[in-house]
């Protein structure tokens, strides 16, 4: 696979703090590149270095092939990039933004038709502050994707914003990806990396302490995963005795926990089935499995907090 990004041990230190301490990775072409952590992990501070906008103290940068650099005009023209913090005049509208932006590109794409496709049309003559959250987001992944770029940064998209907006934007960004582009995204929401990321770099102190796609990450934990169902009645001694051979059961009232490993379809059958065949009633059934955020945990001891 092609490497649109190559980094070698990456540092950047600010004062006495360590942003970034001598990471390496590569991202590849057409992938959904993550990285994930707290705030303060060193996300966007290597965001920034890929992007040209702050000097690395040591290590090697490469994207598309150049130095930021050096080549920090090429990069800003054939790159779309989306700033964690970002901002237009109050008054702005929005066709006004899309038309003024585009005119800094030698080959803007079309913004009437960024406009469609990201549902702004309605909103084409609405000033900037007027935009709810989710809509400001769409403005500027449209003015990121003008300059019809094969690779687009996303720090930090979704912050601030309510489920339902963040789901919107998660359709737009697969949506984005189908098109052939490349996408380095940072975000500190464990689900959004697990729903978006074909690979995830996990950051913690500025250092990668695991890199794989999510799936994997997930697996190699091993962890348990959970059947939990409510009962109006007690359990017979049969049923106890062929969960045992099932993995381990733990009753809390008229609750009940089943601790299972490997396949979480095979033991919700084979437990359903178990139920059925014994004429237990049951209610509320549900799975529950291990997530992105309980690698985290895993990997450096503490919880994701915004």
């Amino acid at each position: 696979m092609n490497a649109v990004i190559k980094v070698e041990g990456l540092k950047k230190s600010y004062g006495a703090t360590v942003a970034v301490d001598e990471i390496s990775f590569e991202v590849f072409e057409g992938e959904i590149f993550g990285m994930v952590g707290p705030n303060g992990a060193g996300k966007t501070t290597t965001i920034e270095c890929l992007e040209g906008l702050r000097k690395p103290d040591h290590g090697k940068v490469t994207v598309m092939g150049i130095d930021p650099l050096r080549e920090g005009h090429f990069l800003r023209t054939h790159t779309g990039m989306q700033l964690q913090q970002s901002n237009l005049p109050e008054r702005m509208k929005v066709w006004e933004a899309l038309d003024l932006y585009s005119s800094f590109y030698p080959k803007p794409s079309n913004w009437e038709e960024l406009l469609t496709q990201l549902g702004l049309e309605e909103k084409r003559n609405t000033p900037f502050s007027k935009l709810s959250g989710g809509q400001k987001q769409r403005l500027f992944i449209a003015l990121a994707l003008l300059p019809d770029p094969q690779l687009i940064f996303l720090d930090e998209l979704t912050t601030g914003l309510d489920p339902q907006a963040r789901h919107a934007i998660w359709d737009l960004v697969r949506d984005v990806r189908s098109r052939g582009k490349t996408i380095l995204l940072t975000t500190h929401y464990m689900e959004e990396a697990e729903r978006l990321c074909d690979r995830v770099a996990i950051l913690d102190h500025g250092r990668i302490v695991a890199l794989d796609s999510p799936e994997a990450l997930i697996r190699s934990l091993g962890a348990e995963e959970l059947l939990i169902f409510n009962i109006d009645s007690a359990l017979p001694p049969a049923f106890e005795n062929a969960i045992s051979k099932l993995g381990r059961m733990e009753k809390q009232g008229d609750r009940v926990v089943i601790h299972g490993k490997g396949n979480n379809a095979t033991l919700v059958n084979e437990v359903v089935s178990l139920l059925a065949r014994q004429g237990i009633q049951f209610r509320d059934l549900r799975t529950e499995q291990p997530t992105m955020e309980d690698v985290f945990l895993n990997l450096t001891g503490r919880a994701m907090k915004d």
